[in-house]
């Protein structure tokens, strides 16, 4: 553009000059001609206003010409310019600037759970712009967000395109001035390996800062984890993904409903997890900050060293520095408050609560994450728990049978069955009387033309007819990879129902808020330390009584155990909540059922783990041919 105007000039003012010199009537001071040498340039398209003699004509038209393709080719030239400026910008390449944004790097299902769960956040936490860099279009993005996440409010959506596992691209986000970085993990089969990559890429951009962003990162695989934490560094935080949603899988087994709770738990609709100060209980017990707030339920300590305590003994010291660990809608609501005047002691139930029995499983499917399933059902089992696996491809027996124990109990069985699950005439021949659970799993993506969630709705299809047949309802644990086919499935109102990029995806935005929560989510999904429970109402007040929530927080005090809510059973049924309630007030008062459960934290009865033989994970390559074979394993 400055050149054209230069060339323009260079024609305009040289030929309005030659007009004006050899106009008789022009000034006869060169001020004055100068002034019309001005007035000409300035009406170049005003043909019409010269006369004269035919130079003087031939003079006015060519320099209304060349106005005129001065003027069209400027258009021209403005035009491509911003033509080509927003292409650059439609193709996302330009350099975001903002501070204390999130940055979300890869594309996956669950990137939709994480932007809408960041979007939905309370305002002290909500990010003022989510920026999202992934190798897809940034169009596509822009569309699949606003179609899955919807209005953003006063949160911005920035996509970026590019791999994010390119120094240079990854630049374009800013993730020096980010306020946390998060990188998700594709469904393709390479997923851990770019996700390595994106935390080496974004290490070489941040350096070895100390000050940078906390990093929180997820990979499917066990053997990638440990390199994950080498690459994101002393702030980083590493989930694996089939780890957890095996041991949820694992856990609703023993807890219907854990699925339920766990999910309101998780999202930002309504109480999550906080830290709150402990300045008003320092030097006293654990135990007196359980009854000091009426709006939060504590469930454990944040100690000045910076480790979590979760459920620890009533007798615990809170010392000064520490913070404690509530449940609340958030940082409000943990105003202390004494509520041991709602504690009605007289109904608070005395007996001893029944030691939970052997279980009888039956597993239907096999993928990736059963192997882990069968071993977190291990190491939480009661003796002489029985699992059945049934699969539609043969398991290979593992190498050597485990050596009998001494004293001839065994923690768990699993034996092995090979039959087509494919076919819903398969499952109407078993006998499910025994079972107290079955677990329905999906095949791996990949594993075949259908979709995994195809096959899991055809057996899911199969236990319902099983059910209208037998008039006996079952207790079905499921996994999906998408949400979507949640309404699809034909199971009883609050089933537990596992999608692991959900899940996934609602841990990666609790912990980007607050990465002291990691500990917490960890201890709560493991075999071992204090879990989630749900557990009859009876074991804390007495059946029929009316009395305060507070009373039952005082119960379950006593048995050391955290009460964090119920779950009624006159609306087990009834959507949107099944009848889950997370944080009543403790001055909430109601007729406690026999059915009703409480919601609690706490830590199951100690068991030595048993160690069992590893469990084979089937492949088409090492699969044996398919027939029925049946074996047993401690």
């Amino acid at each position: 553009m400055g050149w054209l105007v230069v060339s323009c000039l260079a024609v305009v003012v040289p030929v309005s000059a030659l007009l004006v010199w050899t106009d008789p009537g022009a000034p006869p001071s060169l001020s004055g001609r100068l002034t019309a040498v001005w007035r000409s340039s300035a009406e170049t398209l005003r043909l019409g206003a010269v006369d004269g003699t035919p130079l003087r004509m031939l003079l006015a038209a060519l320099l209304g010409l060349v106005a005129l393709l001065c003027v069209s080719t400027l258009v021209g030239v403005i035009t491509t310019g911003l033509a080509e400026r927003l292409a650059e910008l439609s193709r996302g390449r330009s350099t975001v600037l903002e501070e204390g944004h999130a940055v979300v790097l890869g594309w996956s299902d669950q990137v939709f759970t994480v932007v809408a769960e960041l979007v939905a956040a309370q305002v002290p936490h909500r990010p003022r712009a989510v920026v999202l860099l992934a190798d897809v279009d940034k169009t596509e993005m822009e569309r699949a967000l606003a179609a899955h996440v919807g209005p953003s409010g006063r949160t911005r959506l920035i996509c970026r395109s590019g791999p994010a596992s390119d120094p240079g691209v990854l630049a374009l986000v800013s993730p020096r001035t980010a306020r946390t970085v998060l990188v998700l993990p594709s469904g393709e089969p390479t997923a851990d390996a770019e996700v390595l990559r994106t935390l080496l890429a974004l290490r070489a951009v941040l350096g070895e800062d100390a000050e940078g962003p906390p990093v929180l990162a997820a990979v499917r695989d066990d053997q990638y984890r440990a390199a994950a934490r080498l690459a994101a560094g002393p702030r980083g935080t590493v989930l694996e993904t089939d780890t957890v949603t095996a041991r949820l899988i694992a856990q609703c087994v023993r807890r219907p409903g854990l699925s339920l709770v766990l999910r309101d738990l998780l999202d930002f609709a309504g109480d999550e997890f906080h830290l709150a100060d402990a300045d008003a209980f320092h030097g006293r017990p654990f135990g007196a900050a359980l009854l000091g707030h009426a709006g939060a339920c504590v469930v454990g300590l944040l100690t000045p060293q910076g480790r979590t305590l979760l459920n620890p003994p009533a007798d615990t010291a809170i010392t000064p520095g520490s913070r404690l660990i509530i449940l609340a809608r958030d940082e409000e609501a943990a105003r202390p408050e004494d509520c041991r005047h709602l504690v009605e002691r007289p109904v608070i139930a005395t007996a001893p609560p029944h030691p939970e029995d052997a279980a009888h499983v039956l597993l239907l499917g096999w993928n990736r994450r059963a192997p882990l399933v069968v071993d977190q059902l291990r190491r939480t089992a009661r003796p002489g728990s029985v699992l059945d696996v049934v699969t539609d491809r043969s398991v290979p027996t593992p190498a050597r049978e485990p050596e009998p124990e001494p004293s001839g109990a065994s923690r768990l069985s699993v034996r092995f069955q090979s039959a087509a699950l494919s076919r819903p005439e398969t499952l109407l021949g078993f006998d499910f009387t025994p079972y107290d659970g079955t677990v329905v799993l999906g095949p791996d993506p990949g594993d075949g033309p259908d979709r995994p969630d195809d096959r899991t709705l055809v057996t899911l299809l199969a236990l319902r007819l099983v059910e209208e047949r037998t008039g006996r309802q079952l207790r079905v644990v499921t996994e999906l990879t998408d949400d979507r086919n949640r309404p699809l499935a034909p199971l009883d109102p609050g089933s537990d129902v596992i999608v692991s990029g959900e899940l996934t995806g609602l841990l990666m935005a609790q912990i980007a808020q607050n990465r002291h929560l990691a500990a917490v989510f960890d201890e709560l999904f493991s075999a071992d330390g204090s879990t989630i429970c749900l557990r009859p109402a009876g074991h804390y007040v007495c059946p029929g009584s009316v009395t305060t929530f507070a009373t039952v927080v005082a119960a379950a005090r006593d048995r050391g155990e955290c009460a964090i809510g119920y779950r009624r059973h006159d609306r087990r049924a009834t959507p949107p909540d099944h009848g889950v309630r997370l944080n009543p007030h403790k001055a909430e008062r109601r007729e406690w059922s026999p059915d009703d459960q409480v919601i609690v934290v706490a830590t199951d009865p100690p068991t030595p783990p048993t160690p069992g033989p590893p469990i084979p994970n089937p492949t088409r390559e090492d699969a044996p041919p398919a027939h029925h074979r049946e074996h047993a394993s401690d």
